[in-house]
């Protein structure tokens, strides 16, 4: 099934998965910087993306960076080239890795407080969308056909 003219369904899917995990890793490239937009300071940003308290630093932030273009990367690699042995695997690895934050964000609404900016962003943006990009990233790594039309 086709979504867009001329664009294969999992080409779209991937462009979806590496867009926002590239946007996710230039976020946290942002506050590398030092910089805690959107939230006031380190604690409350800490406690809104992550629900307790981490330090929001380069040691800890640049391999989360690299993590997750890499990630993006070889999503977009293998809707290239979906006969890849290596790339069909990261690709999977990535989905696996988005549906353990998503059942982590499940559990999480049954196990934190419900008055905390954590809870109401997790239930809002982060579950759902970690499930979307899960079967997406799913959808790509299961594609075989190389035509293009």
């Amino acid at each position: 099934m086709r979504y867009w003219p001329h664009t294969p369904a999992p080409t779209r899917a991937a462009a979806l998965v590496a867009s926002v995990l590239t946007v996710d890793a230039v976020l946290h490239l942002y506050w590398t910087t030092g910089a805690t937009w959107p939230a006031a300071d380190d604690k409350s940003l800490s406690s809104a993306v992550l629900g307790t308290q981490v330090p929001f630093t380069p040691p800890v932030l640049l391999p989360l960076v690299a993590l997750l273009i890499t990630a993006a990367a070889f999503v977009l690699a293998h809707a290239r080239r979906p006969h890849h042995l290596l790339l069909r695997t990261a690709t999977l690895a990535v989905a696996a890795g988005l549906s353990l934050r998503a059942l982590a964000g499940i559990y999480w609404l049954f196990a934190k407080e419900t008055g905390t900016a954590f809870y109401w962003l997790n239930l809002i943006l982060y579950t759902p969308l970690c499930a979307v990009l899960a079967v997406a990233a799913l959808r790509v790594a299961r594609w075989k056909d190389a035509a293009r039309a």
